[in-house]
């Protein structure tokens, strides 16, 4: 199925989202037997079920208009990306700055492919993490997730 540019549809989909206080996490078609534009979405204090529906409700006639598949059918799905998203843009390395981490290398580093450890920077090759006091630097090509460390100890 032929689609327009996600940054189109990202594009006309932003002045809602900031209208609504919603960060557009990102847009991503999936193609296949039931093709499926998916629109993953964070906010301030969390994204719940309601605000996925209100969201939904106000994108889906921009999208119409816009025709983002060329008068192909397809679902629109509006989610929240989830605790465990990789860390992508520099928006995610900034909200966990100072936190909890997990890291999965490629190879493994002083025998381990896993490390949970403090973000304490980024740049754009790099990621610079905290190690009971010492500094470590990982080249972002060796790492194959890096995402927010989730405490399920605080959870009831």
């Amino acid at each position: 199925m032929k689609t327009k540019p996600i940054t189109d549809v990202q594009a006309a989909l932003q002045p809602i989202a900031d209208e609504m206080e919603i960060e557009i996490v990102e847009v991503e078609f999936k193609q296949g037997k039931e093709p499926a534009l998916t629109v993953y979405i964070d906010m301030e204090g969390g994204v719940d079920l309601n605000a996925c529906e209100k969201f939904h409700r106000a994108i889906d006639p921009i999208l119409d208009e816009l025709d983002p598949t060329f008068g192909e059918p397809y679902t629109l799905n509006v989610s929240s990306p989830g605790l465990d998203r990789p860390l992508k843009t520099d928006r995610d390395y900034q909200k966990c700055m100072g936190k909890k981490v997990e890291v999965k290398l490629f190879a493994p580093l002083k025998g381990k492919k896993f490390f949970e450890l403090t973000l304490k920077g980024h740049d754009e090759n790099c990621v610079y993490l905290d190690d009971n006091g010492e500094e470590l630097k990982l080249e972002k090509a060796k790492i194959a997730k890096i995402c927010r460390a989730i405490d399920f100890d605080g959870l009831v």
